[in-house]
């Protein structure tokens, strides 16, 4: 058994360098595709929350459309109808609402 490890030992010097480098192909590989990325995405929705002012229409994580009515430190009170206000915590705001869907832009 000890001779069969010593003769898979003694070739390994080039496989090793070879398994080095794949290893840190697969590592780059989800580093560039799969955490930067992701990090980039949370960078800019927490940007577009600190940026949230008074009259931005936004979408929620639930699907519920609004306008925001307040802005406070951690939350943010949205008028989702006319005298309708329901307040929310500013991470559950997922997007901004568009005025005009995509179709009815091109159709004009």
């Amino acid at each position: 058994m000890l001779s069969i490890l010593l003769q898979a030992a003694a070739g390994s010097n080039t496989s090793m360098i070879y398994n080095v480098l794949l290893w840190v192909a697969i590592i780059g590989v989800f580093y560039f595709f799969m955490i930067r990325p992701q990090q980039k995405k949370q960078k800019d929705q927490k940007s577009f929350v600190d940026n949230l002012k008074k009259g931005d229409s936004v979408v929620t994580i639930g699907g519920l459309h609004g306008r925001i009515a307040s802005v406070d430190a951690t939350t943010v009170t949205l008028e989702v109808d006319r005298g309708i206000k329901m307040t929310f915590e500013k991470s559950s705001i997922s997007r901004e609402a568009t005025v005009k869907p995509a179709i009815e832009a091109e159709k004009q």
